[in-house]
């Protein structure tokens, strides 16, 4: 029996560039070339550097005594109970904080994109003046704010609701929503991109489901969400990021000590003591790889659960 085969097809013939093209290359990478050369010495060099440090012992005092220790760090890891602490800690604050970061700036997205609401553009600026205040110059507004015998918000509940409000930066129970309600001053960005989703859902879809007798709830539930689902998978993935990235707040509010009684020794800046005050640089930098794997794990695990909630107009391929 004969077997036709198919002919594989010919090779592309390769691309001859033109003197232009190639001047157009040139300048393309001239122009690139100051952001590969900060890459490379602000990030990629200092990356490889803290990955070959956390096998070490590395102490800049006695850099003399640097030995290769293998794996001993990242074992050291699971016995030591303050990163137990730090961990906890962060993820109290994950779990507070980033379903606050989508709720909060997609209510106020709504808020102003309301056909009703008169002056709109003043309530756009009013909501966005605060993500350009710099963070240490809020964190140091809201430590007023949130003063247990003299802050504007303590004195509102005993005004409104007639109760005494907590020591918000002093009790342990409170200090992680104080730090959540400081996040909310930052709304502003996440705001005006769920805005710019929201502007782009089409109205036919709108008027189409009116004309079937839907509430404004299930429109909210089967139109709006779905088609502005990638920009809250955008922003969710942001928030996650950051969030396990916090640090100048509460270092700011308890010195780097993690006041009170460790509630805010969030798990970087457990790592920033141990690197820079404790100068353990070795074990620090294997404390940075470690948070660096833990949330590429769960920035992934977020990507691999889009296709069940994230609805992407041209397809999810």
């Amino acid at each position: 029996m004969n077997i036709l085969t198919k002919p594989k097809p010919a090779a592309p013939a390769k691309r001859q560039l033109t003197p232009g093209q190639r001047r157009e290359i040139n300048w393309g990478l001239i122009f690139l070339s100051p952001w590969i050369v900060g890459f490379l010495i602000f990030t990629a060099i200092p990356m490889v550097v803290s990955l070959v440090m956390s096998f070490t012992n590395y102490n800049p005092i006695q850099a003399d005594a640097t030995r290769f220790v293998a794996f001993q760090n990242y074992g050291r890891i699971f016995d030591d109970p303050q990163v137990f602490n730090a961990v906890g800690v962060t993820l109290r604050f994950v779990l507070i904080s980033v379903p606050l970061s989508i709720i909060l700036p997609l209510g106020l997205a709504l808020l102003v994109n309301a056909k009703q609401l008169l002056g709109k553009n003043v309530f756009r600026t009013l909501f966005y003046m605060p993500y350009m205040i710099p963070v240490v110059a809020g964190v140091m507004v809201w430590g007023g704010i949130l003063n247990s015998d003299s802050g504007w918000l303590n004195r509102f509940l005993q005004w409104a609701l007639g109760v005494q409000g907590p020591q918000w930066l002093q009790d342990e129970n409170w200090v992680l929503t104080a730090l959540a309600i400081m996040g909310f001053w930052g709304v502003g960005n996440t705001m005006l991109i769920m805005l710019a989703g929201l502007q782009n859902v089409p109205t036919e879809l709108y008027e189409a489901a009116k004309v079937d007798g839907a509430t404004a709830p299930r429109m909210f539930l089967s139109i709006t969400v779905p088609m502005i689902s990638p920009i809250i998978f955008y922003n969710l993935t942001l928030s996650l990021i950051g969030t396990f990235q916090y640090f100048t707040q509460a270092y700011i509010i308890s010195n780097g000590r993690g006041d009170p009684n460790g509630a805010t020794m969030f798990y970087n800046l457990y790592l920033y003591k141990t690197a820079f005050a404790f100068l353990d640089m070795g074990y620090g930098a294997t404390l940075a790889w470690m948070m660096f794997i833990v949330v590429l794990l769960l920035t992934v695990l977020l990507f691999k659960t889009q296709n069940r909630w994230v609805y992407y107009a041209g397809g999810n391929d």
